[in-house]
């Protein structure tokens, strides 16, 4: 068979020319003033949700919030088994494999990209963020709604959710992080704008399976969103001196 029907490239054909394509060695940097504002307006809400749940004055909000998914006398999942698998999907990606996969991934990227400022802002940031939501977790105890039929296995304290906080830490953090490849507005709060979609899906998906209060996961969402910007803008500083250091140099796979 004649080698140029295969589809294969022959010496008589034209070369295809390689595209240029340019990356800021650094990222362009982070706004801190607007990091911060965004931080404090969620850590703001994240403390009303908190005063809220402790003087018991959720009680509405979160009894709508779990039948609104539920129908039957068994209280199952509401509408076609499409829409259950899709639950489950999406709250896959708030679970521990999965959005530490993510993370990981997201580092070497930033790595390959030569971005070692971001790629040690957003190691910091899901590395605290762990520590925070703990203690987060430890201040306000609180059993899982029994409200409902639970369609999930679910452990542990139920307030703050910890698939929201985290959620919304991974993946707010990494659009923060991938939003250094642009200098236009747009782009980045386009970006940021669907991670912090993406994430608020994650934390409604819990309540949907039954196993958070709204409550749990609004204060989870908000806690978790809040820490992202925070630290976005407290480890800059610390970040841009760390991606300079021999240590991150040798963990750069592409130098």
């Amino acid at each position: 068979m004649d080698e140029h029907k295969k589809g294969e490239v022959t010496p008589h054909d034209p070369t295809v020319p390689a595209d240029t394509i340019r990356l800021p060695e650094r990222g362009f940097g982070i706004d801190r003033k607007k990091a911060i504002i965004a931080a404090a307006i969620c850590w703001a809400g994240w403390a009303v949700v908190v005063y809220l749940v402790t003087n018991g004055l959720t009680g509405g909000f979160d009894q709508w919030g779990l039948m609104s998914y539920r129908t039957g006398e068994e209280l199952g999942p509401r509408g076609p088994e499409l829409v259950f698998e899709s639950v489950r999907d999406v709250t896959a990606l708030g679970g521990v494999f999965l959005r530490n996969l993510f993370a990981i991934a997201a580092v070497v990227a930033l790595l390959f990209l030569k971005l070692r400022r971001e790629a040690v802002i957003y190691a910091l940031t899901v590395a605290s963020g762990w520590l925070a939501n703990t203690g987060m977790k430890l201040l306000v105890g609180r059993e899982r709604p029994q409200i409902v039929p639970h369609l999930t296995e679910a452990g542990g304290e139920s307030f703050p959710s910890g698939h929201s906080f985290s959620a919304a830490v991974v993946y707010i953090g990494m659009a923060i992080a991938f939003a250094a490849l642009s200098r236009r507005h747009s782009v980045r709060y386009t970006v940021i704008g669907f991670a912090m979609v993406l994430s608020a899906m994650v934390a409604w998906s819990r309540v949907m399976l039954g196993v958070h209060f709204p409550s749990d996961v609004t204060a989870g969402w908000l806690g978790g969103a809040g820490w992202a910007f925070l630290a976005a803008a407290l480890f800059y500083a610390p970040a841009k001196a760390a991606a300079d250091s021999e240590t991150v140099r040798k963990m750069d796979p592409s130098e």
